[in-house]
């Protein structure tokens, strides 16, 4: 379904515009892969691919991890623009050591690549790229270089490009290219080769500005060649999403000889979310706690807060509760500025039972912590399974009004307005739920049915009144053969 989708989404955004001779007296309007693909276009396909890997449950949703991962590309990318793109950046569920950049700046991380780095300069060297390539437009300038091509061969090399590099398949990349080869194929793997070292450069150049070890780079494509070995020599350099040779290596690494030196930290959320992953990625929570002993005997990891992390997390879910208990304890008593420990000790307090216990203890946390994400949506989440959907619902309204939300956000605050017998505007979060998931008639359908329960207040008609209006141009248009039958589409007047 995904791949129909991204074909579809290429084919339907792929726009061939006359190429002007080079004579022609012309304002200054831009870029010239304008012509072919907009910052406006692209931010739209970016979003529809984004959404559907979201519908289909491809992405994770944990808290934790969607926090750590922003903070680092957004830590990146505000060095690489000036406001130009609008950057969302997340995690993928797949084992797979991947990343990609989908148009209008979506970057995704698979989590097997997060576990495979050794550093946290190795993840954001990574990102760094992915974002350079958003940046440097490099598949509307690609469709550009091939804008004398027909707009199938261009939206099949576009749907491509794409899917192969949110799947990771070569075969997939390799068959888009085949399909165009009739239009001058050395050219396109030239320009995909060109794309990657000037992503390399220009991402490495962003790892120092960002305070990163620019050596991060060159490592990690030394572990991705480790990874991938003699395999990696068998297939042509450009049917691969990230092509790793031994110049590429050099070159990076040269690089980064030239640049400041940079003794980069590593922050505590790296650690913390590698533990989450690995016991999200292992197939039973005892496998994961016997990973986690194993680096705990082992001198190199033995104390890292994210090994000790992880045994905690590990023993909670084999339902060792008295010990869990003891390690967040711990871990918390002597790392109280770590909003994980604050969440988990509470966690472990209402597996024991002691419920007034965890509220206490999330209740220490917000005061420290007031309108941090993933710690508002663990609180919420438990006043939820503790009977307290009022509390929980306001808790979720504060951070909403002051925090852009993500759509399991807001799909937490429909459960707890619901739960708390406040349906109207439960209906009004899930329509709002809808439009951040593409479903634009569901939305209209959601906010007809709070306008249609009785009591409103003048505030709450005049909101879901408005909301209504303002989705109500990208509703579809019933067609002229079908007016005047079945269902009309369009919004009507309350």
């Amino acid at each position: 379904m995904l791949r129909n989708l991204i074909l579809i989404v290429a084919l339907c955004s792929v726009t061939v515009r006359p190429v002007f001779a080079a004579g022609e007296d012309l304002p200054d309007i831009g870029s010239p892969a304008d012509t072919v693909l907009t910052k406006e276009r692209e931010a739209v396909i970016g979003r529809s691919i984004y959404r559907s890997l979201s519908n289909a449950g491809d992405l994770v949703t944990d808290p934790e991890i969607q926090e750590y991962i922003q903070s680092v590309g957004q830590r990146i990318s505000a060095n690489a623009q000036d406001g130009d793109f609008r950057f969302r950046f997340f995690v993928v569920d797949d084992p797979a050591i991947n990343a990609f950049a989908l148009p209008g700046g979506y970057i995704g991380v698979h989590s097997g690549l997060l576990l495979t780095t050794a550093s946290e300069s190795e993840l954001a060297g990574v990102m760094a790229h992915e974002v350079s390539h958003v940046t440097q437009r490099h598949i509307s300038r690609a469709i550009y270089a091939n804008s004398k091509a027909s707009i199938l061969t261009m939206a099949a090399m576009l749907g491509a490009i794409l899917l192969g590099a949110v799947t990771g398949e070569s075969d997939i990349i390799a068959g888009g290219v085949a399909g165009a080869q009739s239009i001058s194929a050395q050219q396109q793997i030239n320009f995909t080769r060109a794309n990657e070292y000037e992503a390399d450069r220009v991402g490495i150049g962003l790892l120092a500005q960002s305070g990163f070890d620019p050596y991060g780079m060159p490592n990690f494509f030394e572990t991705l060649a480790r990874q991938t070995g003699s395999l990696a020599n068998r297939a042509p350099e450009f049917l691969r999403t990230h092509p790793v040779t031994v110049n590429r290596i050099a070159e990076t690494r040269a690089r980064a000889d030239l640049l400041p030196k940079i003794e980069a930290h590593e922050s505590n959320g790296y650690t913390l979310a590698r533990a989450r992953l690995r016991l999200m990625a292992s197939d039973t929570p005892e496998d994961a706690l016997e990973y986690f002993r194993g680096e705990q005997n082992d001198p190199q990891h033995a104390g890292e807060l994210g090994t000790e992390y992880g045994i905690a997390l590990a023993l909670l879910d084999v339902g060792q509760i008295r010990e869990a208990q003891q390690q967040f304890g711990e871990l918390l008593a002597a790392n109280e500025e770590i909003i994980h420990f604050h969440s988990g000790y509470a966690a472990s307090q209402l597996a024991s039972g002691d419920v007034d216990g965890a509220f206490d203890t999330f209740d220490n946390a917000i005061e420290l912590f007031p309108r941090n994400v993933p710690l508002t949506i663990r609180y919420s989440e438990a006043l939820l399974l503790n009977d307290e959907p009022g509390r929980a619902h306001q808790l979720l309204l504060d951070l909403y009004n002051q925090v852009p939300p993500t759509a399991v956000q807001v799909r937490l605050i429909a459960l707890a307005a619901s739960a708390a017998g406040d349906t109207a505007d439960a209906h009004y979060y899930m329509a709002e739920y809808h439009l951040l998931t593409g479903n634009v008639m569901m939305a209209s359908d959601q906010l007809r049915l709070a306008l249609g329960i009785p009591g409103l207040d003048s505030v709450q008609r005049a909101r879901f009144r408005s909301r209504l209006e303002q989705i109500q141009e990208y509703l579809p248009r019933p067609s002229a053969n079908r007016r005047g039958s079945g269902r009309n589409l369009r919004p009507r007047s309350n």
